[in-house]
């Protein structure tokens, strides 16, 4: 628990609780698993936040330090929850913190991927990144990989544009699902 929470409010914390629950909502979409093909499995559904997490972070990022403790806050949050959603599933409490570690070792890994392909020029980058992490159990058709590299481009837009002032209070809408594959 931190000291700000104990003492009064916490900006940082209010709004990534908002934009967590913003990204888990649109993660949740059945659209992803129906028509972008993702697997409607744990790693699935993880593999979708972390994608959004992702998005918003990203957005974060691009404003520098003032957006810092949201964005710290944002990650604590999603892996606290995903600690919860360890536990709800029964795994050992043991077992739990090996898990996490492998969990967010695969968010970095997921994160440095996702960065390379949206700065690439074209989507071949991104493509694989998507087909490596998001389909990594199953083969997507084609169509269904550049579909979601398309959606992903449009999101990571999409909340360049929105202020960051929007961020700071925990004010996040997705665009719209405009294609699906």
């Amino acid at each position: 628990m931190r000291i700000k929470s104990l003492f009064g409010r916490d900006p940082a914390g209010t709004a990534a609780r908002a934009l967590y629950a913003a990204i888990v909502a649109q993660a949740r979409l059945p659209v992803f698993y129906r028509s972008f093909g993702v697997p409607d499995t744990l790693d699935g559904r993880f593999d979708m936040i972390v994608l959004h997490a992702f998005l918003v972070l990203h957005r974060l990022k691009r404003d520098g330090q003032g957006q810092g403790a949201v964005a710290q806050a944002l990650f604590d949050l999603m892996f606290a929850d995903m600690d919860a959603s360890l536990r709800e599933l029964g795994v050992g409490d043991l077992s739990v913190g090996k898990k996490i570690r492998q969990m967010a070792t695969g968010f970095y890994g997921r994160v440095a991927a996702y960065e390379e392909g949206l700065a690439a020029p074209d989507d071949a980058a991104l493509r694989d990144a998507l087909a490596r992490n998001l389909y990594g159990t199953v083969e997507p058709a084609p169509a269904q990989v550049a579909s979601m590299a398309g959606y992903v481009r449009r999101q990571a837009v999409a909340l360049g544009a929105v202020p960051a002032e929007r961020f700071l209070a925990g004010q996040l809408d997705f665009a719209s699902m405009a294609e699906a594959p």
